[in-house]
C-alpha cells in the first residue's frame, strides 16, 4: 500500500509529494524520490541553465517502462508561484514554465517531468525573446556508429570553432550523442545562428563525406554521424544540461571534459556518477551561464530560508554598498573547524574556506578554497546551521573590519585588512593567490606578506607548530646541473669521491610539507598538487615541516620510469580525469635533498649531511614516496643506467650546498641519449596522412638576440599527442615570425605561433650552427618557461 502523501517545504515554498516510492526506472529500481533528491542536489550547477528558458517537458507518469507525452503548456494544478511565461501557438497561447530555484524543479519531478528541453534563447524582463545566448550542434550516431564516432566529428568541428573565437563545451546526450555547446554574445537572431550551424555542418560533411552527414533524411545516417544544425531554430528545444533523460536508466546529459572525449570507453553517465562529479570538479558547463544569471543564484539555490537562519535574499542579484569595503572573518565549526574569509566586491561578499586560518608568519602560506560567494548580510552573521542544511554547524565571528585593496585580479588579490579594535586580526597585509580550478572549488594560497603592521593577537590555530627562522626563508626553487660527459664525471667523482644518483625520467618537484599536508610544485612554480593525489594522500614526514627536492616519475609495465606516460598525467587538471590516470599510469616520487627541516634553511649544509636529514625525514615515508639509493661507481651507474633504460646519471660532490636556482658545476649530469628542450614558434602543416593537422614543429632557442632557429621535429607524434597540440597550439596562433633566422624554405608556408611552449626532443647530433638533426618528439614541458631554455652543452 503506498504511503500517504506528504506536504514539504521546500525553500519556503509548500509542495505535497505523493507516490516517491513509485518506480520511475524499472532496471534500476530508481524512485521518484531518488529523482527529486539528484534534481536538488544538482541544482546548484542545473539552474544556472535553465534561468529565463522556457521549458518543454517529457513526462512518465507510470515510469519510464511505460508511455510518455511531451507536455508545455503549465497543468491547471500547478503551485501559482511556479514562474511562467506565455508563447503563442497557432491555437492560442501556452504558459509554459520557467525553473528559478529548486522547488519549481521539484514540483516538475512530482509530476513525472523526467527530460526537461529548453531552447537556446532566453526572455527578457519583459517576457520578449532574446536572441540566442549558445550554439547547439547535435551530433546523432546513425546505425553502426556510436560515441566514438560522435567524439570524432566534435573534435572536427572544435578545432573550426576555435579559429572563430568559440570554445565549445560537449555534452553527453544520455541518450545516443554528443552534443556540442558554444557561447555566443546575443548579437545574431536564431535564423542567422540556424544558417551559421548549417553551413558549419554542411563544410564538415564537405570535409569527412565518410562520417559526417547533415542531411536530414534518415536513409543516409547508416555508418555516419548526423549533423543536426536545426535545434538552433527559435521554436526548437535540446535537452537541458544536467536533465535525467527518460530511457530504461538514469542516464544524464553530462557535460564532459575534450580529454574524456578522447577515452576509447566513452559512455553515458548515470545520475549518481554526475553527482560526483560536479562535487568533485565543479560545472564543467560554467562557461555556458549567463553572465546576468545573478552572483548568489548558488549561494540561494544551495539554502532553504524556512529551515536555516542565514540570509537568503529573494534576489540572486546582490546588493551594492557606497560604504567601504568590509571584511569578516568567520569560524565555522562544521564536519570539520575551518574559517571564513569574505571580502566585500560588486554587492556580494567573495568567499574562501581557510581551513588553517590566517597564516601567523610569511613563511607558511595556508590552503584556501572558493565558495560561492555570499550576501551582504552575512557581515554579522553567528549562529547555528541545522543538522541536515548546507555547512550545517555553529558560526561565528572571529573578526571583522575593513581592507584597503591593492592588486584584485582573477588569479590574484592583494589587501590589508584591518580588524576590530582589540580584535584577534590586528592589520594584516595578505595575498590570495590561485593555484588551480576556477569559481567555486578553485584552490587558493593564502600569504601573509612580510610588511605586516603588526602580527595577529590571537591567529586561528595551526595544527603543527614550529619555531620560526630568524630572518624569512628564500622561495623554494631547484638547484640545477651542469652537463658533462662520463670521462669528465669519472675524474670529478675520483676527485670528489664517489656520490653518484641516477637521473630520472620525470618532472622535477619541490614538495613543501607543513606537518599535515604535502603540495607539489614544478621547477616554474606551478602548484602541480591535484595532479598526483597518490603521491600527496602517502605523504608522511613527520611532525616537523620541510621543504623536499625530488622527481614525478611514471611507471610502466615493467616497473621503469617512462617519460610518454607522463605526458598523459602532467596536463590533467580535472578531478575525474586526474583520478582515471592515477589508477591507469602510477607514479612515484624520488626524494634526492632537502632545502628546508623544521623551518631552518638547510641549503648551507653539505650535501652528504643533508642526505642524512633527507633519510630521517623519510623514515616514516612510504610509496609511492621513495628514497633511492647513491651508487658509489660512475661506470658500474651507467651500465645500471643504460640496461633500465634510464637517462643517465647525476654526479654531485658531496661537499655541495644546495644553491636555489642555480647551475651548478659541483652537480655533473651525464646522459645517455642527446635531449633537448626547445620553444615552440612555428607549425609546418601535414601532408598525406596529415593533411590539415600538423606536420612538424619548428623548434628554437632563446638567446639575447632572440629566438634562434633550430630545426624543425616531425616523428615521435601520436593521434592523442597532435590533438594536445593542436589544441595548445591553436590560441597561440599570430602573424608574426618569432624567429630571428629561420630560412626561407622552413618560412614558406609555415604557420607562426607566439613562442610560449616548452617542448622537449631527443637527436642524434648538433650541426656546428646549432641545428638538432633527426629530431624526435618527446613531449611537451609544461614545467619550464621559455625563459629557462638553454643549449645543452
Amino acid at each position: 500500500m503506498p504511503a500517504p502523501p506528504q506536504e514539504v517545504v521546500v525553500d519556503g515554498r509548500r509542495l505535497r509529494l505523493s507516490n516517491l516510492e513509485k518506480v520511475m526506472y524499472p532496471e534500476t529500481g530508481t524512485t521518484k524520490g531518488e529523482v527529486i533528491d539528484y534534481l536538488t542536489r544538482i541544482a546548484p550547477a542545473m539552474l544556472p541553465h535553465l534561468a529565463g528558458r522556457p521549458v518543454t517537458r517529457i513526462r512518465w507518469p507510470d515510469g519510464t517502462g511505460e508511455g510518455s507525452f511531451f507536455a508545455k503548456h503549465l497543468e491547471a494544478g500547478a503551485p501559482p508561484w511556479v514562474a511562467r511565461r506565455p508563447i503563442e501557438h497557432s491555437t492560442g497561447a501556452k504558459d509554459y514554465p520557467l525553473v528559478d530555484g529548486i522547488p519549481t524543479l521539484v514540483y516538475l519531478a512530482q509530476v513525472a517531468s523526467i527530460e526537461l528541453h529548453v531552447p537556446q534563447w532566453r526572455f527578457d524582463a519583459t517576457g520578449g525573446r532574446r536572441n540566442p545566448d549558445r550554439l547547439v550542434l547535435d551530433l546523432d550516431p546513425g546505425p553502426g556508429a556510436g560515441l566514438a564516432e560522435c567524439a570524432e566529428v566534435a573534435r572536427w568541428a572544435r578545432a573550426i570553432l576555435l579559429d572563430l573565437g568559440m570554445d565549445p563545451v560537449p555534452v553527453t546526450s544520455g541518450s545516443k550523442g554528443v552534443h556540442l555547446y558554444a557561447p555566443l554574445d546575443g548579437s545574431r537572431t536564431s535564423d542567422e545562428i540556424s544558417a551559421f550551424a548549417k553551413e558549419l555542418a554542411r563544410l564538415l560533411e564537405a570535409d569527412h563525406p565518410d562520417l559526417v552527414v547533415s542531411q536530414m533524411s534518415k536513409a543516409a545516417r547508416p555508418g555516419k554521424v548526423f549533423l543536426d544544425w536545426s535545434q538552433n531554430n527559435g521554436k526548437k528545444t535540446t535537452i537541458a544540461p544536467y536533465s535525467l533523460r527518460g530511457r530504461d536508466r538514469p542516464t544524464v546529459a553530462a557535460p564532459r571534459s575534450w580529454d574524456e572525449l578522447d577515452d576509447p570507453d566513452l559512455r553515458h553517465l548515470l545520475f549518481d556518477e554526475v553527482l560526483e562529479r560536479v562535487g568533485g570538479v565543479g560545472d564543467l558547463f560554467a562557461t555556458l551561464a549567463p553572465t546576468d544569471a545573478g552572483p548568489l543564484a548558488s549561494y540561494i539555490a544551495k539554502r532553504s530560508a524556512a529551515k536555516t537562519p542565514e540570509p537568503v535574499p529573494d534576489s540572486p542579484a546582490g546588493t551594492p554598498s557606497a560604504g567601504s569595503a568590509r571584511f569578516v572573518i568567520q569560524e565555522h565549526h562544521a564536519r570539520r573547524l575551518h574559517y571564513d574569509l569574505r571580502l566585500e566586491r560588486d554587492g556580494v561578499l567573495v568567499s574562501w574556506a581557510v581551513p588553517r586560518g590566517i597564516p601567523d608568519s610569511p613563511s607558511t602560506n595556508h590552503l584556501a578554497v572558493m565558495t560561492e560567494p555570499h550576501p551582504m548580510e552575512y557581515l554579522g552573521f553567528a549562529g547555528e546551521i541545522p543538522a541536515g542544511e548546507y555547512g550545517a554547524g555553529s558560526m561565528s565571528i572571529w573578526d571583522t573590519g575593513t581592507f584597503a585593496l591593492e592588486k584584485w585580479r582573477d588569479d590574484e588579490v592583494i589587501f590589508t585588512a584591518n580588524g576590530r579594535e582589540g580584535g584577534p586580526l590586528g592589520s594584516v597585509r595578505l595575498a590570495l593567490i590561485r593555484t588551480s580550478g576556477d569559481g567555486e572549488k578553485s584552490q587558493w594560497l593564502l600569504h601573509r606578506m612580510k610588511t605586516d603592521a603588526a602580527p595577529p593577537a590571537s591567529a586561528p590555530p595551526a595544527p603543527a607548530s614550529r619555531p620560526s627562522p630568524a630572518t624569512p626563508l628564500p622561495p623554494p626553487s631547484p638547484m640545477l646541473a651542469t652537463t658533462s660527459t662520463p670521462p669528465l664525471a669519472r675524474r670529478a667523482a675520483e676527485r670528489w669521491g664517489a656520490w653518484v644518483e641516477f637521473k630520472w625520467d620525470g618532472v622535477r618537484a619541490l614538495g613543501i610539507w607543513d606537518g599535515q599536508t604535502l603540495r607539489l610544485r614544478a621547477r616554474s612554480g606551478t602548484d602541480i598538487t591535484a595532479r598526483y593525489p597518490e603521491v600527496t594522500a602517502a605523504a608522511a614526514f613527520g611532525p616537523a615541516s620541510c621543504v623536499v627536492d625530488g622527481e614525478i616519475v611514471a611507471l610502466d609495465e615493467r616497473g621503469r620510469p617512462s617519460f610518454s606516460l607522463l605526458q598523459h598525467r602532467m596536463h590533467l587538471t580535472k578531478t575525474p580525469e586526474i583520478e582515471r590516470e592515477a589508477r591507469r599510469i602510477p607514479v612515484q616520487y624520488l626524494l634526492f635533498d632537502v632545502l628546508e627541516v623544521d623551518g631552518r634553511d638547510a641549503a648551507p649544509l653539505p650535501l652528504a649531511q643533508r642526505r642524512e636529514l633527507l633519510e630521517r625525514l623519510a623514515a616514516d615515508a612510504h610509496e609511492p614516496i621513495v628514497l633511492p639509493p647513491i651508487a658509489d661507481d660512475v661506470d658500474d651507474a651507467l651500465a645500471t643506467a643504460r640496461a633500465m633504460d634510464l637517462e643517465g646519471v647525476v654526479v654531485k660532490d658531496p661537499s655541495s650546498v644546495y644553491r636555489r636556482g642555480q647551475r651548478s658545476d659541483q652537480w655533473l649530469k651525464v646522459k645517455l641519449t642527446l635531449m633537448q628542450e626547445i620553444v615552440i614558434g612555428g607549425i609546418r602543416p601535414g601532408k598525406g596522412g596529415r593533411s590539415g593537422g600538423i606536420g612538424s614543429l619548428l623548434m628554437g632557442i632563446p638567446t639575447p638576440d632572440g629566438l634562434h632557429y633550430v630545426g624543425r621535429v616531425g616523428s615521435g607524434f601520436g593521434d592523442a599527442t597532435l590533438a594536445r597540440l593542436d589544441a595548445a597550439l591553436t590560441p597561440l596562433r599570430t602573424d608574426e615570425n618569432p624567429f630571428v633566422d629561420v630560412g626561407q624554405e622552413e618560412a614558406s608556408d609555415a604557420l607562426w605561433v607566439r613562442p610560449e611552449l616548452v617542448g622537449e626532443v631527443e637527436y642524434a647530433e648538433a650541426t656546428p650552427n646549432a641545428t638538432l638533426r633527426h629530431a624526435r618528439w618527446r613531449g611537451l614541458r609544461p614545467d619550464k618557461t621559455p625563459d629557462q631554455v638553454r643549449m645543452e652543452d
